[in-house]
């Protein structure tokens, strides 16, 4: 091999280099169904949303995109199962705040959600509802209080999973209020509220898309809001800030993340791609109407709220000592 061939050997190779980034986001979409895989059971508002984006998504696309239900341990089966996948991009996690901000605080991951799973996009960010069973005659915060105070232990309250937005929630309750209520997770919120509905747990911080159907039927009773502001379609209802627990704020959210395995040229074309579909009128409609407003953004930016969750929740959770181990 001469010297001439050589040179020009290496300098197709440095060229291959530069260029792979480009082919692999030119490798779009996937060769093979998409995959967006959720953390809790279906039925709940994490599956609810993610089913709405995926459909739009599929027709924007031109690739049947599928929804893989993963629930239990508060979202992180889901979460390590994307961590430990492939590269090929194929697979999408709608990921939820207590696995990727929170859980690292509680308990031992078998996955690092910093460095194995990369961001995309934030998808919808929404306040929770408390609500209780009707038979419970509780009907303001204030009377939720006072039996939790004249009752230590033994007023109970569900949620998606040790670690996830509706523990924490009422575990920022329990510190500002000074009370002690008996924390139960369940694998989704579908499960917990067929629990509340039948009275086996007194209350829930649930999503408005979960609880809105029995509120309206007078099974449930809505105390109080988790966000700064009353939802638009509960209007009469308060904030728990408002009901005496100034700077009270335990917002939930989903995001799209992935392997951070995935080449960056890839995760760019699927920000791309999912930020169209975040801000199609249709599915910005439909969203809201489930109580669960999109937020699409940057990359980075859904990195800086991730970091921020963390940050505020590791600090609620050494001040509690709290553990679920």
């Amino acid at each position: 091999m001469n010297k001439r061939h050589i040179l020009t050997t290496a300098a197709c190779a440095a060229l291959l280099a530069l260029a792979s980034p480009w082919a692999q986001a030119q490798d779009f979409p996937p060769k093979k169904p998409v995959t967006i895989v959720v953390g809790f059971a279906a039925g709940g508002a994490a599956d609810a949303a993610a089913r709405i984006i995926a459909k739009k998504l599929g027709d924007n696309i031109g690739v049947p995109v599928v929804i893989d239900n993963k629930p239990g341990a508060g979202g992180n089966i889901a979460h390590q199962y994307v961590a430990q996948g492939n590269a090929d991009g194929s697979v999408l996690l709608f990921g939820s705040v207590g696995p990727l901000s929170i859980a690292q605080h509680l308990m031992k991951l078998p996955y690092d959600p910093v460095k194995d799973l990369a961001p995309i996009t934030m998808g919808v960010n929404f306040p929770n509802v408390l609500v209780v069973h009707s038979g419970t005659k509780i009907k303001t915060i204030a009377e939720y209080v006072a039996f939790a105070k004249a009752n230590p232990g033994k007023l109970d309250y569900a949620s998606t999973g040790n670690g996830s937005a509706s523990h924490l929630a009422g575990e920022l309750l329990d510190d500002m209020a000074k009370i002690d209520t008996l924390h139960v997770p369940y694998k989704g919120g579908a499960p917990a509220l067929q629990d509340l509905l039948g009275g086996r747990v007194a209350a829930y911080f649930s999503t408005l898309n979960t609880a809105q159907p029995h509120i309206q039927s007078g099974k449930l009773v809505p105390l109080a809001s988790t966000g700064s502001k009353r939802l638009p379609q509960l209007p009469q209802v308060p904030t728990i800030a408002e009901s005496g627990f100034p700077g009270y704020s335990a917002t939930n959210w989903y995001a799209f993340v992935a392997s951070s395995k995935v080449p960056t040229a890839m995760l760019d074309r699927w920000n791309t791609e999912l930020v169209k579909v975040l801000k199609n009128p249709e599915v910005i409609n439909e969203l809201n109407a489930h109580g669960m407003p999109p937020q699409p953004g940057t990359r980075d930016e859904l990195a800086k709220e991730i970091e921020r969750e963390s940050v505020t929740w590791g600090r609620v959770i050494r001040d509690r000592k709290i553990s679920v181990q």
